[in-house]
Formats: C-alpha cells, structure tokens, sequence
C-alpha cells in the first residue's frame, strides 16, 4: 500500500482522466467541455444557464460559463436553438460516434475494479467532500 496521500492520488488521477478524454475527443478537435455540453443536451435539452448549472462542478474558476463551448459546437452544426438548445441529427450522431470511444475511456479506467469497489470509492469521496464543505 502506497503512503502517498489521498491528494496526490486525486490530483494524479485527474490529470490522467483528462489526458485520457483529451485523446478520446481529440480525433474531432473537441474538448471535454464541449463533450459534456454535446453529451448533457443529449440527455435533457436546455438553455445555457441550465448548462451552466448542470456543469457548475466542472467550470474552472476562470470559466464562469459552458457558452463558448456552445457556440463551438452550434458553429459545426451539432446544436440547434437560440434559447432553448437541443442537438440537431448531426449532433446526435456525433455523440454517438463520441460516446462509443468515451465509454472506452471510461472502461479503461475501471479495469479491475469491481462495481461494488467503485460504488464504495465514490462514496466515500461523497462523504469526505461533504466534510469540507463550507456550512
């Protein structure tokens, strides 16, 4: 068993996942922002504040909104909607096509680990989140 702490593992693993996506998505020059604006419209359409909303625990502190990544994927035709946003045909066909290599990705990083190892992993990162949040 590792003595290196909780942090480095967290922080490593991040960066991995990251560099992980990146190469998934790369193929179609899109970032995981985009993939999560692309994959989020999929399951439930919206505007840019739901968005926002949606993907609050992703945003970095100097991204205080997903609407770039919008207009992104609205300028290659995957987004349809001024207001309310919803992927056109060739959005979801594009997600399809992208979700097949995410979950590859997604897949990699369980190897392993048992369903029962990750429900327990998650939870106790839950917990020890909900530890540090402010009251």
């Amino acid at each position: 068993m590792s003595d290196l702490p909780i942090g480095f593992w967290l922080k490593h693993l991040d960066r991995l996942i990251e560099h992980d996506f990146d190469h998934a998505l790369a193929e179609d020059s899109l970032d995981r922002r985009q993939w999560q604006v692309l994959n989020s419209l999929h399951d439930d359409p919206g505007t840019v504040l739901q968005l926002d909303q949606r993907l609050a625990p992703f945003l970095e502190d100097d991204e205080p909104s997903v609407a770039p990544a919008v207009e992104a994927l609205r300028e290659r035709g995957w987004i349809s909607g001024l207001v309310s946003l919803e992927l056109t045909s060739e959005g979801q066909r594009a997600h399809g096509e992208l979700l097949q290599r995410v979950t590859r990705t997604r897949e990699r990083l369980c190897q392993g680990v048992s369903d029962q190892e990750y429900r327990d992993t998650v939870n106790v990162l839950e917990r020890m989140s909900a530890n540090l949040e402010p009251s």
